[in-house]
């Protein structure tokens, strides 16, 4: 991410969205050659890192757009533990705790640069057949979407559907350069519109829309970015 960031910053070129899309998925328990928990170093830290290191070179009135899911909704981060130290690890738990992150990540990059007309947001893009899901057994994730359509048809949703890739793109386009800036900044986006806060306990499905206000809170967002610097040793 620094090598890149160096070059990126050497050519100079300015941009006018940056898009954090890398991602795993509950991954096996594993470390980065950093020590950081797979994750949360894929999902967040990279990003992290990344995209300060390069945002002199978004134009004013530019945008980040940080890929979330609404699997933010598994669990809130824990700064007191972020590569499982402590917490027997659970592949769901670290995603959850690492889609958490990059949603507070675009509510705090939002306020630090929005006096430059700079904006950010977290997407969740849907679900998608992609190789994100590379970790899981086929049978285990044919469980999941059954069990998420019971619950789903309960609550009188309709039954989940796979979007295709474009259709996945589609909210991140949206959210980079269709929507109003002031409608987009520092919030949480789904099917090309704000998505609503919703309970932490509120049942989830793989159709349920909302975010957990959890992901959203201002100073929550401070602290994780205080962390995150501590941890990769750099002041942003």
């Amino acid at each position: 991410m620094r090598a890149c960031a160096d070059g990126l910053l050497k050519q100079g070129e300015p941009f006018d969205v940056m898009i954090a899309n890398a991602g795993g998925m509950a991954t096996p328990f594993g470390h980065t050659e950093d020590g950081f928990e797979t994750q949360f170093a894929t999902n967040h830290l990279g990003h992290f890192v990344l995209v300060n290191r390069i945002a002199p070179l978004l134009r004013g009135a530019g945008r980040l757009i940080t890929l979330a899911s609404s699997g933010h909704r598994f669990a809130n981060i824990d700064l007191e533990d972020p590569n499982f130290a402590q917490t027997p690890y659970d592949p769901w738990v670290a995603y959850g705790r690492s889609k958490t992150a990059t949603i507070l990540c675009a509510v705090a990059f939002d306020w630090r640069h929005r006096d430059r007309g700079i904006r950010a947001a977290a997407v969740h893009p849907g679900g998608i057949r992609t190789e994100l899901s590379r970790h899981l057994d086929p049978a285990h994730v044919q469980a999941m979407v059954d069990q998420s359509n019971e619950q789903g048809t309960a609550a009188g949703q309709r039954p989940f559907q796979y979007k295709t890739i474009p259709q996945g793109a589609a909210t991140s386009a949206w959210a980079g350069v269709v929507a109003s800036a002031e409608a987009i900044g520092g919030r949480y986006c789904e099917n090309c519109h704000v998505g609503p806060i919703v309970p932490d306990d509120q049942p989830w499905s793989l159709n349920s829309e909302g975010v957990c206000a959890y992901a959203l809170d201002r100073n929550a967002a401070e602290a994780l970015w205080r962390k995150s610097e501590a941890l990769v040793g750099e002041h942003f």
